[in-house]
């Protein structure tokens, strides 16, 4: 399979067309942002979101005398668009998305509109565990480097934002499917694909192969002057590999020395070969566990590339203080850890956070499952594990894959009875876990909202 593929060669002359009226679909960070960016690029631009605005993308939209409007989508104002710019988290079976597309709308996302008005580097970051980790290494390495660079996509203010009024030499995004799923000429300078896991497949018709796809449009339209950097022993990655014409430089890195790889650990040295030879202590890495061994060597190449000075690299892969709700430590009681691992939102980040836990654990699972497979994680949980709370308004899968393994669980239907419960559970020398496997929506604003609750009534025991 080469890229383009035909749905992006139907977008392929956007930027020969004149268009007039844009219309951004969700007033969030990435919404709002290109908003700002489409004004100041002289359209006419409205903002719909069905939610309410929060204030303070309200004040940037009157600031700019940005027409908008919250709790509908009015389809007069809507339908009349030469292009629509979608929040990631509107699905496509959204009722407005179908009249959209049956009148024949673009629709993109917001780092595709943004990336046409800059010419700065673009580090990319996508896979299904690992992307905020280490798009916020890579960017901890570009300033203490002192690299101007801007965070975006995920994490970090909008990129559009940042083109608009605060522009970067670098930036370093974070990439979803959902984003990747509506862009079509956006170059990434350095692609980075951390691995492909079952995840959102309720997103994608339970269509594992649809989600793969989603992932790979990573590289599309780079050149041979662009660096693509992926995980060797993922045997999905490898299985997709021989099916695209990559122009780029292929930078694979694997925990061992195989295959090609130019990252990898080697008696307990941390190595990169190529652009230039690189090697550090791997005891000296400030990020432990299997899975932080492959973002470390992935944020590693990737700066190696960019001309960062071997120095600057070692210290910062070394003083990196990891990222908020990712095995985060959030305090001990009466003897036991508690750890905020609320990004693990698929069974893969479930399984790298039990794998790297030391003591018995009480774990935390439940939310929104995303048609979600749990049997890759029962044999860990049966070794790990002492204990299970379920959080979520329904448990009944939770209860069906796991109560047979004889553990003592606990059914929870609020943050608050989970930690009770998880108190009256955990013995000394153990670990608290929240690694919940699913989405948030269910019981909780987001994800953050989550492991905020999680380290506020933690921290009140």
């Amino acid at each position: 399979m080469a890229l383009p593929t035909e749905e992006y060669a139907q977008y392929n002359s956007i930027k020969d067309l004149t268009m007039k009226r844009i219309v951004i679909l969700g007033a969030g960070e990435s919404g709002t942002g290109a908003a700002v960016l489409a004004k100041k690029e002289g359209f006419d631009v409205f903002v719909s979101d069905m939610s309410a605005i929060s204030d303070k993308y309200k004040k940037m939209l009157n600031e700019r005398n940005i027409e908008w409007e919250e709790g509908t989508h009015t389809a007069e104002k809507i339908l009349n668009a030469d292009e629509i710019i979608k929040s990631p988290g509107i699905p496509d079976t959204a009722p407005m998305i179908v009249r959209i597309k049956e009148k024949g709308i673009r629709i993109i996302s917001e780092i595709e509109f943004a990336g046409r008005y800059t010419d700065s580097k673009m580090i990319c970051i996508t896979g299904s565990n690992g992307k905020t980790t280490t798009t916020s290494l890579i960017y901890h390495i570009f300033k203490e480097a002192g690299y101007d660079a801007g965070l975006a996509g995920n994490i970090g203010n909008s990129l559009a934002l940042q083109v608009a009024e605060e522009p970067h030499e670098y930036y370093i995004i974070e990439l979803s499917s959902f984003q990747l799923d509506n862009m079509y000429d956006f170059r990434a300078n350095i692609a980075i694909l951390l691995n492909i896991t079952p995840d959102h497949l309720d997103r994608y018709e339970n269509c594992m192969q649809n989600y793969v796809d989603s992932k790979m449009r990573i590289i599309q339209n780079q050149t041979p002057a662009d660096a693509f950097i992926y995980w060797n022993d993922d045997p999905i990655i490898r299985r997709e590999l021989a099916k695209y014409d990559i122009k780029a430089v292929q930078c694979p890195f694997s925990e061992l020395k195989e295959r090609g790889s130019i990252g990898y650990i080697e008696e307990g040295q941390y190595k990169i070969e190529k652009p230039t030879p690189f090697n550090m202590e791997q005891e000296q890495l400030s990020l432990t566990g299997k899975h932080n061994i492959y973002n470390s060597l992935a944020a590693g190449i990737a700066t190696d590339i960019a001309g960062i000075k071997k120095e600057v690299i070692r210290k910062s892969l070394s003083d990196f203080p990891g990222v908020e709700h990712r095995l985060e430590k959030v305090t001990t009681v009466r003897g036991v850890l508690y750890v905020n691992d609320s990004k693990a939102t698929n069974v893969d980040a479930c399984w790298y956070a039990l794998e790297s836990m030391k003591t018995k654990v009480v774990l935390i699972i439940g939310g929104k499952d995303k048609g979600n497979d749990y049997t890759t994680i029962k044999p860990l949980v049966a070794e790990k594990c002492s204990a299970l709370v379920y959080l979520g308004a329904d448990n009944a899968k939770l209860h069906a894959n796991f109560d047979d393994l004889g553990l003592p669980v606990r059914d929870t239907h609020s943050m608050e009875e989970c930690v009770n419960a998880c108190y009256e559970l955990a013995k000394t020398g153990e670990t608290v876990l929240l690694s919940p496997c699913c989405a948030s929506f269910d019981l909780f604003k987001n994800m953050e909202d989550r492991g905020e609750q999680f380290k506020t009534l933690v921290r009140n025991l």
